[in-house]
């Protein structure tokens, strides 16, 4: 790919200017963590599947956006299929296309979860559509309490997986989730009141030595709670282990503990403000209060996803989720999640969610207040897209690539430093602070001052490509690195532009923006300024 560069020299905003130091290790240090190629991941919830993937035929718009990250990291993301609608799902051999029932949209609400749901085989087999490689997790109907059902599905989905497609195309069966945050059973009727992680295990146990009559030696996740005690009583992992969740023949087969999460609930209508949930300082509360599930699941040997998450949860908050400064959040969101030592991070998407990084389907109400639209919105990525875009390509595509957190005395900017091997290659530099559109002033901007420490040759030059946002409430007309995302097919479009400079010159990040550097080694006093850069 070529770069179209301007050589920069001085800075870009001269508004509001505040320097700040940045200590950069040239080699690795210890605690930086190895990264997945696939840690930005989706879940997808299970109703309408098909409106995803396809039905009879590739859903093109899912799979560009999808196969865009691929590109940046050499492997897709990984696809979760679950969620509320996961525990209303029957299965019916004879039907051909999925029967779904609706309960009525609201403002609040305005495109609901079905709660009756009927599938057959082709509503498993058009996994087929994914990119090849994708690596895939299939909830089952845990919260009906109905073995048969369990039993039906989890045969249908080994059919597909099994088919000449599906195995050609290398889509590989991940894990199998029972259920669906069990620990609201007690709450929203699909349980007794008293409902506890005691009988939680032993009936988990009961359907996954079930299923697993049918899917053999293949993987469960295991817990998939909303919420967590962090304890040993309650629903938690250290609660689940407690009670024997290992201990059983299926139990050995679980190899990650999901746990859902949003950073806030939307649910009864009032919402919260972007400035609150793009701010550092919440992002790492919301995720370091994990902590100690985290700390005991790795301990038993086990990966510890985020089987779903978003910003605000029930579909996300108008003017918040689906908003540019969602893609800050986004960005900011996934790469601390490494430092907790979360493997994978799966965003929760369903059609017409204002939370979604993506609309891979026609819509016809808003997404906002559910009113009628006058013409009907055609697939489009939302502004948290480029969030996750721009996490793939700081990961890059060498798959040993490992991040650790800059330490950054500003309570708005965060950075992280990404090393191929021990090798110093890219940093991330965010700006949380919130250039709304009822800002007055001037866009108020930060120097960073980049200091490398070690015995390797120092960085001499770099070249920062900027995600550009005009305002942070905006809900279109991004940039990154002066391309746009926001296509009719879902790819890519326009040059790409790329600035570079000395590194004595530092870097400046306007509020309510990102930057990717990209580090050349060059020994000082031999810098080469060429009129392009090929990756």
């Amino acid at each position: 790919m070529l770069y179209h560069l301007s050589i920069l020299f001085a800075p870009l905003f001269i508004h509001s200017v505040f320097g700040v130091d940045v200590a950069i290790s040239l080699a690795a240090p210890p605690a930086a963590v190895q990264v997945s190629p696939s840690l930005f991941s989706f879940s997808i919830e299970q109703d309408r599947w098909t409106d995803w993937a396809g039905s009879t035929s590739r859903n093109q718009f899912f799979y560009n956006t999808l196969d865009n990250l691929r590109q940046l990291t050499g492997a897709p993301p990984r696809v979760r299929i679950g969620a509320d609608s996961e525990d209303h799902t029957k299965f019916n051999a004879a039907i051909k296309t999925t029967q779904l029932v609706f309960p009525a949209s609201t403002k609040t609400v305005p495109y609901p979860e079905a709660t009756n749901i009927t599938v057959g085989d082709a509503f498993y087999q058009a996994t087929q559509f994914l990119p090849e490689n994708t690596h895939v997790t299939w909830g089952l109907n845990f919260g009906q309490f109905n073995l048969t059902t369990v039993f039906l599905q989890a045969k249908s989905i080994m059919k597909a997986f099994n088919s000449a497609a599906i195995r050609n195309a290398g889509i590989v069966l991940e894990a199998i989730e029972i259920g669906n945050e069990a620990d609201l059973y007690n709450h929203n009727g699909a349980r007794a009141s008293n409902y506890n992680i005691a009988q939680y295990v032993k009936e988990w146990t009961t359907f996954a030595a079930n299923v697993s009559a049918v899917t053999g030696g293949t993987k469960f996740w295991g817990c998939a709670f909303a919420e967590s005690s962090h304890s040993t009583t309650g629903f938690s992992p250290q609660s689940a282990f407690s009670q024997g969740l290992l201990n059983s023949i299926p139990g050995s087969r679980i190899s990650a503990i999901s746990q859902h999460h949003y950073s806030g609930s939307f649910c009864s209508g009032n919402g919260g403000l972007l400035q609150d949930l793009m701010t550092k300082s919440t992002i790492r509360s919301n995720i370091s209060v994990f902590k100690p599930d985290i700390d005991a699941t790795r301990a038993k040997g086990l990966d510890y996803v985020f089987g779903e998450t978003n910003s605000y949860s029930c579909h996300g908050a108008p003017g918040v989720s689906n908003t540019a400064g969602a893609s800050l959040w986004t960005l900011d969101y996934v790469l601390y999640a490494t430092q907790a030592g979360i493997s994978t991070v799966h965003f929760h998407q369903g059609i017409g969610y204002k939370y979604n990084h993506i609309q891979p389907a026609t819509l016809t109400r808003s997404i906002l207040d559910g009113s009628n639209l006058g013409q009907p919105l055609p697939p489009h990525v939302q502004p948290a897209y480029y969030g996750a875009i721009v996490a793939a390509e700081a990961i890059g595509s060498s798959g040993d690539s490992r991040v650790i957190e800059l330490s950054i005395d500003n309570s708005r900017v965060a950075g992280y430093a990404f090393y191929e091997g021990s090798k110093l290659v890219r940093a991330v530099f965010i700006n949380s602070n919130a250039y709304l559109s009822s800002t007055s002033g001037s866009r108020s901007s930060v120097h960073l001052d980049l200091r490398f420490t070690g015995s390797d040759a120092a960085p001499s030059l770099i070249a920062v490509k900027r995600l550009a946002i005009g305002r942070a409430d905006d809900t279109s007309g991004l940039t990154w690195g002066g391309q746009s995302y926001e296509t009719s097919d879902g790819r890519v479009s326009g040059s790409v532009k790329v600035q570079r400079a000395k590194v004595a010159s530092g870097v400046d990040i306007a509020a309510t923006e990102a930057v990717l550097d990209f580090l050349s080694i060059y020994p000082e006093g031999q810098e080469h300024f060429s009129n392009d850069l090929s990756t």
